[in-house]
C-alpha cells in the first residue's frame, strides 16, 4: 500500500490509479469492482464536502433568517410571550427587539439566498451578518435564553462553513 495521500488503496489482486482527478478501480477478493473518484483538493473544485458546506451555510442562513423574522413578529404583536426578567445591562423594550430581529432576519435570509447562488459577496456579507446575529442574540438571552444560545451556536457553524469553503466553489 502507498502512503501518498493521493493514492487509492489497492488489494492484493487489483490495481489502482494514483493522482488527483482520476478514477481508480480495484478488485476485492470476492470479484467485485470498487470504483473511487478522487478530487483535486489543491484547487478546491469538485470537492463535494466543501460545496456541501456552502449549501449548509446558505440553508441555515435562510431558515435562521425566517425564524428570526418570526421571532420579531411575535415580539411586535404579542410581546407578552417574552418574559422580561431581572434588569440586564443590555435591556431594550421587547418591541425594539422585535424590530431588530425582523430586520436581521430578512437580511440574513437574503444573504443565505446569495450564498446558495454562489455569490462571493453573499459569503462575505453572511459572515458579517452571522456576527451581528450572534451579538444581538447574546443581548437577547434574558428574554429567550435557549433560543438565543441555539442561534449563537448555529451562527458559529455558519461562519465556519462560509470561511472554510474555497472561493471558486460551485453554486447549487
Amino acid at each position: 500500500m502507498s502512503t501518498s495521500p493521493d493514492a487509492t488503496p489497492t488489494s492484493s489482486t487489483g490495481s489502482s490509479t494514483t493522482g488527483s482527478g482520476t478514477t481508480g478501480s480495484s478488485t476485492t477478493g470476492t470479484g467485485t469492482t470498487d470504483t473511487t473518484t478522487r478530487y483535486d483538493d489543491t484547487t478546491g473544485t469538485g470537492t463535494p464536502w466543501k460545496t456541501g458546506l456552502l449549501v449548509f451555510a446558505g440553508t441555515i442562513m435562510i431558515v435562521g433568517g425566517i425564524f428570526q423574522f418570526l421571532a420579531g413578529l411575535v415580539a411586535l404583536f404579542r410581546n407578552e410571550v417574552y418574559v422580561v426578567g431581572l434588569n440586564y445591562v443590555y435591556s431594550f423594550d421587547v418591541t425594539t427587539w422585535g424590530w431588530i430581529h425582523l430586520i436581521i432576519g430578512i437580511v440574513v435570509a437574503l444573504a443565505g439566498a446569495a450564498v446558495l447562488t454562489g455569490k462571493v459577496w453573499g459569503r462575505v456579507v453572511g459572515v458579517g451578518l452571522a456576527v451581528i446575529s450572534m451579538l444581538s442574540n447574546f443581548m437577547f438571552i434574558p428574554y429567550y435564553p435557549l433560543w438565543s444560545l441555539l442561534i449563537i451556536a448555529l451562527d458559529v457553524f455558519v461562519i465556519w462553513a462560509l470561511c472554510s469553503a474555497p472561493r471558486d466553489a460551485v453554486a447549487v
